[in-house]
């Protein structure tokens, strides 16, 4: 009789669970604002000449999701472009200011907790996928003719996050990403190196689902 019960109450277990799941099919729409925040050593140029710190920006995002299968998936996140000040610095200390912006769409599989009591209803998810993070508008200034490009970079980028509902079909979201960004750098026509941006970025968004 336990095994009997045990069996029984597994089986309404799973049954509520994917009763409550996110269904194949669904949509969601999400619009917010993250700061990307670059890690802290960005690395050097010039064979060592140059040690490089790259500031954050925060802008305007929005997220579409498709979900293949309940709970999964698929979310391509968009924003505007996001503005950074950059700081070479020489081996004497002489600091030198540069600015770029860029576009980092980023496309994740991602799993949706949903249906699993949590408390308050909340709603975990993570997900992984690829950035693809595109360059434009470097500017540097040496008091003197300089072109500065930074190359597109494609790399890994992790998702981690939790949906909190306010209502049948909406959610406030807080989110974190990890985004493997390390572009070559020239200087010139000339290669200089890579720089290690490799940021966090972290959001909220209101989300709709449809």
């Amino acid at each position: 009789m336990k095994l009997q019960s045990l069996v029984l109450a597994t089986a309404a277990a799973l049954t509520m669970t994917t009763a409550f799941a996110v269904p194949a099919g669904t949509w969601t729409v999400g619009a917010g604002a993250h700061y990307v925040m670059p890690k802290d050593d960005n690395g050097t140029l010039a064979n060592g000449a140059l040690s490089v710190d790259v500031d954050g920006d925060v802008r305007p995002t929005i997220t579409g999701e498709y979900f293949v299968a309940n709970n999964i998936g698929v979310e391509l996140l968009a924003a505007i472009p996001f503005h950074h000040d950059i700081t070479l610095t020489d081996t004497d200390g002489n600091p030198f200011d540069a600015k770029i912006q860029h576009l980092p769409p980023t496309l994740s599989l991602q799993y949706h907790f949903d249906g699993y009591n949590m408390p308050m209803n909340v709603k975990p998810f993570i997900g992984v996928g690829v950035n693809y993070t595109t360059f434009f508008n470097e500017r540097l200034y040496l008091g003197g003719p300089a072109d500065l490009d930074i190359d597109d970079s494609v790399g890994v980028a992790g998702h981690i996050g939790v949906d909190i509902p306010f209502a049948d079909t909406e959610s406030f979201r807080i989110d974190a990403r990890y985004m493997d960004i390390k572009p070559d750098v020239s200087l010139n026509g000339a290669d200089i190196g890579s720089v290690d941006i490799s940021p966090w970025v972290f959001g909220v968004a209101y989300v709709k689902s449809f």
